[in-house]
């Protein structure tokens, strides 16, 4: 299939800041194509990897876990088309009636030509190349530059990879029309928002698919000679982690079976579930038998009392085990929008191993109190988005599929009072990581500064917007070190959409106080972005595309210029951006 291009109304809209339902919905299918794409990577790797680097029992039970991730797409499949039975759970159906018989997963893989189901999995096991991931773990697809992305039935059954809820593929640009995206959490939706997707398939989308699967990609590697400085168990740990995926998937869908999984350092993570605290100590792996039957999971471990975890609906399982602890989900931003996780579980949801940017703060694991304090924020989350424009809740309810929570950076008071921190991950569009949010509007421009991080982000994946090089060498008045070009660009991206955000505050707010503070906060992000924008209109490395998207910026920063703040505001934002660049400039002068 062509993926399709970005077209010039979407690039518009990007560049001003927006973006319409069909333009963000081009930014989600595309990012959801990469995701499903870099889980064929894995699977090639582990599939090409010598024994040395995965053993062959370790592909033998990726090959099991696929084919229980099979069987569950194929039980939704049937209980959609035919409607539910009384033989499995309240909302699924067991096809014709009859539950499947014993075995690991319940039932045996299906023979054919390809090695994990029914149908060919991967284009290469068709007659087409593989896709093979670069040695950062990406993986290439056409993204809008006029390539063409591998055609191939996926990896369940005859059911496109690429498909929707209802089967049908995204749009391929053909007469200008845009399709359904995919990748919602269930539900009925507004406008804008993706219409729901079957768990399995929600599971496959989910924001940290994307890290899990190049961490898995690194562990894998290439070359078959001894890796000493490596840890040897990270294949087998990574591709661990897929069992207890397809384990989800298959509870999901109604699937009786019996497995064994990993706990990984004294816990295993069912995504979407919670977690179980196996009562091991040290740094060690420990197998735990899951065995599914009617909406139930019985967790075994060695020497420990069987823990009986119930499936919720949507989110979450409960249980009366102190050992283990559900997922946690706040209710959906507007009536009708999917539910977002309040994430403090999945291994994969920041960055296992490696430098942390120093402006975060590290995975916090929340209680009772930490979660109300959490959801007594988001509670007004919405209405403060609303009153910066409706376009800001808009994206916010199409783009945001969970929140990591943050520890508290150093200095700051209980419940995120004097400071906070929050950031993205390319890999993980959808997921915001943000420490607790002071007030719900403090959290709203925490979600509107990150998601066009997100945005821009996704469009820079399908469209060259410049050939800068990464070296450190711009002046930024938000940060006291030197900005590569790209950094420079992210920044005053975010920086344009907040200045919009809080111009429209001041002028919707009722009381003096309230609008007073938008004000300021409008005037320094405002001054802050003019004074970049001459460096990131001046570049020669910007491309034609590039140079279109930085016009829309510009556009919009004289746009709001045309109604000022309050002249105070405006002489201390100019006096604020000043001191900045004369300390940035001593401490970066030529030569020092």
């Amino acid at each position: 299939m062509i993926l399709p291009a970005v077209p010039e109304r979407a690039l518009n809209e990007l560049g001003r800041t927006e973006g319409g339902p069909e333009t963000l919905g081009l930014l989600v299918r595309d990012q959801h194509t990469r995701r499903l794409l870099l889980l064929r990577a894995v699977l090639d790797a582990a599939e090409s990897a010598g024994p040395d680097v995965r053993p062959a029992a370790v592909l033998t039970r990726l090959r099991e876990d696929w084919a229980l991730l099979e069987e569950a797409e194929r039980l939704e499949r049937s209980a959609r088309l035919n409607g539910p039975s009384h033989e499995g759970d309240p909302g699924s159906g067991w096809p014709n009636g009859s539950a499947p018989g014993p075995g690991r997963a319940g039932v045996h893989p299906p023979v054919s030509e390809g090695p994990y189901g029914s149908a060919a999995v991967f284009a290469g096991r068709g007659g087409s190349a593989p896709t093979h991931a670069g040695p950062d773990g990406s993986v290439p697809t056409s993204g809008g530059r006029g390539g063409h992305a591998p055609v191939f039935e996926g990896p369940f059954g005859s059911a496109p990879v690429f498909a929707g809820a209802g089967g049908s593929t995204p749009g391929s640009g053909r007469a200008g029309r845009s399709a359904p995206t995919s990748g919602s959490h269930g539900g009925s939706a507004p406008a804008g928002n993706p219409p729901p997707v079957s768990p399995v398939r929600a599971l496959l989308l989910h924001p940290f698919i994307g890290p899990w699967a190049r961490d898995a990609l690194r562990a894998l590697g290439s070359g078959t000679g001894p890796r000493p400085d490596r840890d040897t168990r990270e294949p087998a740990r990574a591709l661990a982690h897929f069992g207890s995926l397809a384990a989800v998937a298959a509870a999901r869908s109604g699937l009786s079976y019996a497995v064994r999984l990993t706990a990984r350092d004294g816990i295993l993570t069912l995504p979407t579930l919670g977690a179980l605290r196996t009562g091991g100590s040290g740094l060690g792996d420990t197998e735990v038998g899951v065995v599914h039957r009617r909406g139930r999971l019985t967790l075994r471990r060695p020497g420990e009392t069987d823990v009986v975890v119930r499936l919720q609906s949507g989110a979450g399982a409960w249980s009366e085990a102190a050992a283990w602890t559900s997922a946690y989900t706040l209710p959906g931003l507007v009536p009708g929008s999917a539910a977002v996780p309040l994430d403090d579980l999945d291994p994969y949801r920041t960055a296992r191993g490696g430098p942390r940017p120093d402006t975060l703060s590290g995975p916090v694991t929340l209680d009772d109190a930490d979660r109300k304090h959490w959801l007594h924020t988001w509670s007004g989350t919405a209405a403060a988005l609303g009153l910066g424009g409706e376009r800001r809740l808009a994206e916010a309810v199409t783009l945001l599929r969970c929140l990591v929570p943050l520890s508290a950076p150093p200095g700051s008071g209980p419940g995120g009072a004097g400071g906070s921190c929050s950031g993205t991950r390319r890999e993980a569009f959808g997921a915001v990581l943000s420490s607790a949010p002071a007030t719900a509007t403090v959290f709203a421009a925490t979600l509107v500064h990150e998601i066009q991080h997100a945005k821009l982000a996704a469009l820079a994946d399908m469209v060259t917007l410049h050939h800068a090089s990464p070296a450190a060498r711009h002046f930024a008045p938000w940060r006291p070190d030197p900005r590569p070009y790209d950094g420079l660009l992210q920044g005053a991206y975010s920086h344009l959409a907040l200045a919009d955000f809080f111009q429209r505050c001041a002028l919707a707010a009722m009381l003096p106080a309230r609008r007073d503070a938008a004000w300021a906060q409008h005037a320094r992000y405002q001054e802050q972005v003019g004074a970049v924008l001459p460096a990131l209109v001046g570049s020669g490395d910007l491309t034609v595309r590039g140079r279109q998207f930085v016009d829309r910026m510009v556009e919009v920063h004289e746009r709001l210029a045309e109604r000022p703040p309050p002249r105070g505001h405006a002489a201390r934002a100019t006096a604020y951006v000043q001191a900045a660049r004369t300390l940035w400039a001593r401490r970066h002068a030529p030569g020092e």
